[in-house]
């Protein structure tokens, strides 16, 4: 971004009167007025919409109102609750209070700010308040990630949900970066020790489990708002429909283009949905969480198959070559239908399919014949 921009040039002008304040600080009806709708017109917002820009808004008169309620064709898409300058935006009672707010009206994403901390958060994650948490950015701490980050939040960046991009490289960064410390630490790595192994046959494992106890990592993964804006950095881009389905095919042939967004989309699961697998004389449980991930013993996947692999390797363990099984997630879990009826979760697939080929009758636009 060039310092000609609506949103630089309205960032210049909120660092000047964050200084004039000084100590004295803003309340937050002045912190409302000078610091934060300033930044929303810059990103696009219509502040003298009401149809566009809510203030204390409520989706019903007995709920308490959120500062501002960001809507598309009048639909709430995003919530800010502001606070005076200089407050503490890390009080749990902030957050607490906004996450409340849009979990009962249905809102994904969420900002809390004093005018000059932006803390954004994903309220539909199932996870913590705290790993909810997306981004921080602070106006007077210049550097190109503030206006970054902030550009999501523009209407035109809200409309095509590129804060949902970055939430998921955000979440599967957080996943791989658990598994890689697993390996690194604990007993839980036989995986690298026997790749290792493999490697050094002068080596056992006792050598190697000494080594790796001394050896300090760390684990990177710089994914930038302007990856999401234009750049065409880790895969992010945008892709052709057609490259799009050949990619995802070959990275889970196990789902026939079919994900479980799609079916929860469709409401042929409504989550959180229970899934169940007797395997090996024991009965494992897991659950299909809103945004289509899978939780199986106090942990998220992003898939069924990489769950069902987890699973099975707490009753067996790895294979001999040290590598987790393969599974098909699809096959290995079933769910209980709404006839009642415990089926494999290829079952759901196969129904929505169907319901792709034989769409409800109402559905259907007919074409009138010519006369």
């Amino acid at each position: 971004m060039t310092a000609s921009t609506p949103l630089a040039q309205t960032l210049a002008e909120v660092r000047k009167r964050i200084a004039n304040a000084g100590t004295r600080g803003l309340n937050e009806q002045n912190t409302k007025a000078t610091l934060i709708e300033p930044v929303l017109r810059s990103l696009g917002w219509d502040t003298e919409s009401v149809d566009e820009v809510a203030r204390e808004y409520r989706l019903k008169s007995q709920h308490k109102p959120v500062d501002y309620g960001l809507l598309a064709l009048r639909t709430p898409r995003l919530f800010v609750e502001a606070k005076a300058l200089g407050e503490n935006l890390e009080d749990h009672r902030w957050t607490n209070q906004i996450m409340g707010y849009a979990g009962v009206a249905g809102v994904e994403w969420i900002v809390l700010t004093d005018g000059n901390e932006y803390r954004i958060y994903n309220s539909h994650a199932p996870v913590t308040v705290e790993e909810k948490l997306l981004q921080t950015v602070t106006i007077t701490e210049p550097s190109p990630l503030v206006e970054e980050t902030l550009e999501l939040l523009s209407k035109g960046r809200l409309e095509e949900n590129r804060l949902q991009v970055l939430w998921r490289a955000h979440f599967v960064d957080r996943q791989v970066r658990v598994a890689l410390e697993e390996l690194f630490g604990g007993d839980n790595d036989m995986l690298l020790v026997n790749h290792i192994l493999g490697r050094s046959k002068s080596l056992d494992a006792d050598d190697v489990r000494a080594s790796l106890r001394r050896c300090k990592y760390e684990f990177d993964f710089p994914v930038s708002p302007k990856v999401l804006i234009g750049g065409a950095e880790f895969g992010l881009q945008p892709r052709s429909p057609r490259k799009r389905k050949k990619r995802d095919a070959e990275q889970r042939p196990d789902s026939y283009d079919v994900s479980l967004t799609q079916l929860i989309q469709a409401k042929i699961l409504q989550p959180p949905v229970k899934l169940t697998c007797r395997y090996k004389r024991t009965d494992l449980t897991a659950r299909i969480l809103a945004d289509g991930s899978v939780e199986w013993n106090g942990n998220v996947f992003p898939s069924l198959s990489l769950a069902g692999s987890t699973a099975r390797v707490s009753i067996r363990g790895l294979r001999t070559d040290g590598r987790i099984p393969s599974t098909n997630g699809w096959t290995f879990w079933k769910y209980t239908t709404s006839a009642g009826s415990v089926e494999p979760l290829s079952h759901a697939r196969e129904a929505y399919k169907a319901s792709q080929r034989n769409p409800p009758a109402g559905n259907v636009q007919r074409r009138s014949r010519p006369a």
